[in-house]
């Protein structure tokens, strides 16, 4: 993700939503979360407890912050999205620990995205490596089916038993997002109606990649 390069102290957040809306002009795409159901951005960026929908704005970025960056884009009627957690600077030990491993989460849900699984295998796999390294898995928030909208079914928890739900079949494709905090799991909405917090302030961190199923195997269309 190119704004990444661009996440450093110092930077407002509502900079780094012009970086994204810069590139989706370059691009010719549509960023797809600008008006969505009310969003005033294109670009989420939550920071430290935050842990989806932060509104950009003037705050400034500082040394040792965790910074979350969710991006969507429409391009010729179909809908990508993906995210990233980032360290500003040089970050707590257990804090990279926790980014480490929401994405080990993350991979670990899409290896159980075959032909002939079930969908609650891939919430299963992502619950089993976030509980086991001693974290929580964000439970108000799922990820998604995605295509010609932005969300469609079906949802997917970052939670629960293997074996449960519709089976994953050739065609699907999936935004798959484990959301974890470093303390519990509890949310709270602050005021502007977006940003989702962590209930006990605890720190959070976000992936996401949209990917396809083949009869191949499966493809990660966010993967740059």
């Amino acid at each position: 993700m190119e704004i990444k390069d661009y996440i450093q102290p110092g930077v407002e957040t509502l900079e780094l939503n012009a970086r994204a809306e810069k590139i989706c002009r370059r691009r010719k795409v549509k960023p797809a979360f600008k008006g969505y159901r009310g969003y005033p951005k294109s670009l989420c960026v939550s920071v430290n407890e935050e842990i989806v929908h932060g509104i950009p704005s003037t705050r400034k970025l500082r040394e040792g912050d965790m910074v979350s960056i969710d991006f969507g884009i429409k391009y010729d009627g179909y809908y990508g999205d993906a995210a990233i957690t980032v360290p500003v600077g040089k970050i707590f030990p257990e804090a990279l620990r926790l980014m480490q491993t929401t994405e080990e989460a993350l991979m670990a849900g899409i290896a159980q995205v075959r032909v002939g699984n079930r969908l609650s295998d891939v919430s299963h796999a992502i619950q089993a490596v976030v509980e086991g390294q001693g974290f929580s898995v964000i439970r108000d928030f799922v990820g998604h089916g995605i295509g010609r909208s932005l969300h469609e079914d079906p949802q997917i928890p970052n939670y629960g038993p293997p074996g449960h739900g519709p089976f994953l079949q050739e065609g699907m494709t999936l935004a798959i997002e484990p959301m974890v905090s470093a303390g519990g799991w509890e949310i709270r909405v602050l005021e502007d109606g977006w940003t989702a917090v962590t209930k006990d302030g605890s720190l959070a961190a976000h992936f996401e990649h949209t990917v396809a199923l083949t009869n191949d195997g499966v493809l990660i269309l966010s993967k740059i």
